[in-house]
C-alpha cells in the first residue's frame, strides 16, 4: 500500500514542496486570522479529495477532463504552483529567462494534476486520520500537522510543514514521508535533467514530467 499511496492520494495533497520561502513572506505586520486552522484545512482538503475521486470514478475513463478540472480548482485553492516551480528549478531559476519560468509553472502544474489525477482516481479504502495539535498553535507562523495513512497493511505517517502567507492563509511548504523528503526529490530531478540536456532549460521544460519511479525508488 505504501508505494501504491505515494503514487495516488499523497502526491497530490503533498505536490507542494519543501522549502520555508512562505514562511519567510509572512511579514511581521497584522494579517486577518485564517478561517481554519491548519490541520482543519488539511482534514477539509482531503475530504473534497476523496469526495471528488468518488464523483468521478465511474465516468473517468470517458471524460477524464473533468476530473483534473475538478482536482485543478481543489488544490490551487491551498497549492502556490509559482513559488513551488521556482523552488523545484533550484539554482537553474537564476539562469533561467521571465518566459521559462512561467512555461515551468505551467508544465510543472498540468503535468501534476494529469499525473496524480490518474493515479488518485484508483485510491482505495484507507483511514486518512488528521492528529490533533500537541502544543497551543496560536500565534503560531509555522506548524507541522501529522496525518496517519491506515490500512491492512500498517500506518503511515505524513508530516506537513506549514505556514501562514502574507494573507494570512495557511500553506503547506512541505511533505515528509518516513523520512523521504518529495520536494528535494522534485528539486534533484530537475537538476539531473538540467545536466542531462546541458543546462538547457527549455528542454527541461519540454520534456517535463514526474518520476513517480523516483519516489518509489527511495521507499
Amino acid at each position: 500500500m505504501y508505494k501504491r499511496l505515494i503514487k495516488t492520494l499523497l502526491p497530490a495533497l503533498i505536490v507542494l514542496v519543501s522549502g520555508h520561502a512562505i514562511a519567510t513572506q509572512a511579514a511581521d505586520d497584522a494579517v486577518t486570522p485564517p478561517e481554519q486552522s491548519p490541520h482543519e484545512l488539511i482534514e477539509t482538503v482531503t475530504d473534497e479529495l476523496l469526495q471528488a475521486i468518488a464523483e468521478h470514478r465511474e465516468t473517468f475513463d470517458d471524460k477524464p477532463q473533468a476530473f483534473f478540472d475538478s482536482l485543478d480548482c481543489l488544490l490551487t485553492r491551498v497549492i502556490d504552483f509559482n513559488w513551488i516551480a521556482s523552488n523545484v528549478m533550484g539554482t537553474y531559476r537564476a539562469e533561467a529567462t521571465d518566459e521559462q519560468r512561467e512555461d515551468f509553472v505551467k508544465a510543472f502544474h498540468r503535468d501534476l494534476i494529469e499525473t496524480y489525477g490518474r493515479g488518485l482516481i484508483s485510491y482505495g479504502d484507507e483511514t486518512i486520520v488528521v492528529l490533533p495539535p500537541k502544543d497551543d498553535l496560536e500565534g503560531k507562523r509555522r506548524v507541522t500537522v501529522v496525518q496517519e495513512i491506515r490500512g491492512s497493511d500498517g500506518v503511515f505517517p505524513l508530516y506537513y510543514s506549514m505556514a501562514l502567507n502574507r494573507e494570512g492563509e495557511w500553506k503547506i511548504t512541505n511533505v515528509v514521508i518516513n523520512g523521504i523528503n518529495l520536494g528535494k526529490t522534485f528539486r534533484n530531478q530537475f537538476a539531473q535533467r538540467a545536466q542531462k540536456y546541458d543546462g538547457n532549460i527549455d528542454q527541461v521544460i519540454d520534456n517535463w514530467s514526474t518520476q513517480v519511479k523516483v519516489i518509489e525508488d527511495e521507499v
